[in-house]
């Protein structure tokens, strides 16, 4: 994996794990923001509402930087850690993992929360379907109608998406990179007489 690559999971998906009598209900979520974030747990704390804990973790950035983990009531470092824990494992951001348990009546201990936490974590996540996506940058620039071949020549042999242009008195164009790639296609656009880049 480079450094403007990253790996999240496509789609949601479970795993139970059931320890003692506990059943624990693991589910792995695409997730791009807090807000989101916090509309799944209400989403599924409501429909858990019996349960005895509804516990997460959840990364996102590709930077993975934004993160956390939730306990829930459980002794603490004893569920959202484990949870992050098999994220990180699997090098995944860009999601979230939800814990629901139902307690069984038999005490596990703070060592078999942490496995069964950890255990539920990881079906969920083994079950998922993980990607690899780029970390992509823009660029918006302007430039006279004249250059137009020269700018899409560039576009042709650099091969970024084409995320949005407009033709008024001059022409514009946003486009889309990958990283590793923005400094080289910048360099060539910088060479196109009358572009001006939207710093």
């Amino acid at each position: 994996m480079t450094e403007d690559t990253y790996k999240t999971i496509t789609a949601p998906a479970e795993g139970i794990y059931t320890e003692k009598r506990s059943k624990f209900i693991a589910i792995a979520l695409p997730v791009q923001s807090v807000a989101a974030v916090k509309e799944y747990l209400e989403t599924y704390q409501k429909k858990y509402y019996d349960a005895r804990h509804v516990c997460y973790a959840y990364m996102l950035g590709p930077e993975r930087k934004d993160f956390r983990a939730n306990d829930n009531g459980e002794p603490s470092g004893t569920a959202g850690k484990p949870i992050l824990g098999q994220i990180n494992s699997h090098g995944l951001t860009d999601v979230l993992v939800i814990v629901v348990r139902y307690f069984g009546g038999i005490k596990l201990g703070t060592s078999g929360l942490i496995v069964a936490y950890r255990m539920a974590a990881a079906e969920a996540l083994g079950a998922a379907t993980v990607i690899e996506k780029t970390v992509d940058e823009e660029v918006t620039f302007f430039f006279e109608y004249p250059f137009m071949n020269d700018v899409m020549r560039i576009v042709k042999e650099e091969g970024p998406e084409i995320v949005d242009q407009g033709y008024d008195t001059d022409c514009r164009m946003t486009l889309r990179i990958r990283r590793s790639r923005m400094p080289r296609l910048k360099e060539r656009l910088a060479k196109v007489e009358t572009l001006r880049m939207d710093e």
